[in-house]
């Protein structure tokens, strides 16, 4: 299982699962991460945190935290 916070930066990979429950999962489905979409890794902060992607033609950061949740290919 590969999750978006071991994408690199550059790589543009396909969402296969979400992990977590409720609100949290929720969040991520809000902000346009589902279930089959493609998503573009532009940068990662020095330390890792935050992630910056592009995911349905807009931008968007995201915590370690949410990254491991995501389930990639």
């Amino acid at each position: 299982m590969k999750t978006m916070r071991e994408a690199k930066v550059g790589q543009t990979v396909k969402v296969v699962r979400l992990h977590g429950e409720g609100a949290v999962k929720r969040r991520i489905m809000d902000m346009g991460v589902t279930k089959g979409v493609e998503v573009y890794v532009r940068k990662v902060a020095p330390l890792g945190d935050p992630i910056e992607v592009t995911v349905r033609n807009y931008e968007l950061s995201l915590r370690k935290a949410d990254a491991e949740m995501i389930e990639i290919e």
